[in-house]
This record gives structure tokens, sequence and C-alpha cells, in this order.
């Protein structure tokens, strides 16, 4: 019902009256449809004379003082050099306004390129030192998202509810239970907490058309350990290859970087967030609801991590790439930074 409303929004819209109230420009047209589809909300494209911009509507509505921080965050970064789309603000200089019956925000559009786990390391590792260089940092609690585990009792309860109701997933589920619990261990309190971008994954960090990246959905900006935040990184985008994993600290470190990744706890980050993620695809897929309306959608989230999982080998090759330990045979590896191995 949700993606339904959002589909008739154009319909109910007047372009004009929508550019006006961020100071667009003239000659004002929206896109006939929804040109993205993401898990917060769908993005529109509207153009006018004087340029493009992404029109963002949300799912759920949220307030300006929600957003306050994550805008400001993404707002200093732009500045700071971080490519990243612009903010725009409404002419009283809110964030959000209502247009059609519908909250909406826009940003600067940019022409990026589908998500690619495969993007220039070196790329990568000077965009996050970038972002963790901005001066930009207000302190506060550290959402359970980011630092507590699913345990082993919830782990239970989702496997078993999962082979009850006969999940196509239900099996990986199971065969990865033992794993999942051990790699929860692994978890400790962030050491160091500044503002971070908190969503660092391929769909965020998208290859742009001129051979660059952009840095794109800020909203779930916060506190963190940049080098809890490193870490995922350096899974998504190196996963089983040491050479990348070595280019990416390699040149996160050359612009001067503040984070650091040696020893296992710096995962943690990214234990508690798969872990989360895997549990609310699980129980979407259970009960079906306006985040996930179908099954299937469901099934094809839990699955971009089950597919791929974050086993404590692969990541303890990892730490061993970017620490320059040793290979068991004892020389170093020599696998090159452009040759990403698909397992």
């Amino acid at each position: 019902m949700v993606l339904l409303a959002q589909m008739c929004w154009s319909g109910l819209v007047d372009a004009v009256d929508l550019a006006r109230r961020f100071a667009l420009g003239r000659a004002a047209r929206l896109s006939d449809g929804p040109v993205a589809r993401g898990r917060q909300g769908v993005v529109w494209r509207l153009e006018t004379a004087d340029g493009s911009w992404a029109v963002k509507v949300p799912f759920h509505q949220s307030g300006e003082d929600e957003v306050r921080l994550a805008t400001v965050f993404q707002e200093a970064a732009y500045s700071a050099g971080v490519p990243t789309p612009q903010v725009r603000r409404t002419t009283e200089g809110g964030v959000f306004a209502t247009v059609g019956g519908r909250q909406v925000r826009v940003y600067e559009w940019v022409d990026v390129k589908a998500p690619d786990p495969c993007l220039n390391p070196g790329l990568v590792g000077a965009v996050v030192a970038a972002i963790h260089r901005v001066p930009v940092t207000e302190p506060g609690p550290l959402h359970p998202w980011y630092r507590e585990p699913v345990g082993a009792d919830r782990w239970d309860q989702l496997v078993q509810q999962l082979v009850e109701a006969r999940a196509p997933f239900a099996g990986q589920l199971a065969d990865l239970r033992d794993e999942l619990v051990a790699l929860e261990s692994w978890i400790e309190p962030p050491q160091t907490l500044r503002t971070c971008h908190r969503d660092l994954w391929a769909d965020n960090v998208l290859p742009t058309a001129d051979g660059g990246v952009c840095v794109i959905d800020w909203e779930n900006s916060g506190p963190a350990d940049p080098s809890q935040e490193l870490g995922c990184v350096l899974f998504e985008f190196a996963r089983v290859d040491p050479g990348r994993a070595r280019a990416l600290i390699d040149a996160y470190q050359e612009a001067a970087g503040p984070a650091i990744v040696n020893r296992p706890g710096h995962f943690s980050m990214l234990i508690a967030q798969l872990g989360h993620i895997i549990e609310v695809a699980a129980t979407d897929w259970l009960t079906p609801n306006a985040r996930s309306p179908k099954r299937a959608d469901s099934a094809a989230w839990i699955g971009e991590v089950l597919d791929e999982p974050h086993t404590r080998e692969l990541l303890e090759t990892l730490l061993a790439a970017v620490r320059g330990d040793a290979t068991p045979s004892g020389q170093p590896s020599d696998t090159h930074a452009g040759d990403r191995a698909v397992p």
C-alpha cells in the first residue's frame, strides 16, 4: 500500500510548487515515476531550468530534529570536499516540505552507476578517510543496531520459526547459527566515538560516470567508532581478496584517515549490523509489512548476507592482509589489488 501511494504521488504534485518550495528554478518537470527505490523511500527526478534534482519521498515521516545531525554532517562533508550530493533546504531553511500530501526532501542530482563491490579500493579508502576527517561531530548514545549482538537464544528462536514456516533460506541460517554466535563473542565496546556515516555499503558508495565515487544516503549517520566503520568497509569492498584489502587501507592511511583495523573487535559494528539485518529480514519474511511487503524482498535481503557470509575465517584473512601477516606458507600474500577473487 505504501509503494502504491508513492507511485500515484506524481498525479497530486504541482512540480512548479515543489521547485518553488526549495528554490530550484523555473520550468519544473517531474519524472513520470520513481527512478530509484530503497528501504527508506523512493526517489523521483525533477528537472528545472537550473538543473536536475533528486526528490526523496520517505516511506515514514520524520521530524526536523530527527534528521538534524545527519543533515548537518552531510552538509559539512560536502563543504569539506567529500563527493556527495548537496542538500537543498526549503526557502524557510528546513529539510522537509509537504507536497502532494507527502513529506519530501531534495538533493542535487548526481549521475551514478550501479552498486559495485569491486569498486577501485583506492577510491573507497580515500573517500572513507575524507568522511572520517569531517570535523562536525556530536557524540550521543550509540544505537543498539551497531553494537549489540542478536544472541544465541534469539538465533535459536528464529531458526525454529523459519524451519517450521519452511522458509527457503532456513537451512542456510541453521547451518550458520554457530558461526554467528561465535562471531558475536568478538563484539567489543567502541573505543572512540565520532559522527560517522554508518551505512557505507556498496549501495551507498557508488561509482560515477566520470570515474569517481559518490556517497549517498546519510540518513543513518550518527555516533560510531571509525575503526569499526572501517572494518565494515573493508569487508564490503575486499571480502576474500587480501590485495584489495591492503590497497584500501593504504589509500585510507595516505589520505590521513584516523582509524585502524588490527584486531577482531574492529569488526564489531559489522557483526552487529549484519546480525540485525538477518534478524529483521527473517522477521519480515515471517510477517510481511510495509517495509518488506513481499516475502521475495525479504528473502533477497537476507540472501545478501547468507550467500556470502562474514565468517571468522574470512575476517581473519582480512586482518592478516592489512597487518602484513605472513600466509600459512610463511610468505606474504601476493594477490594483486585489482584481482578480486569470486567464491
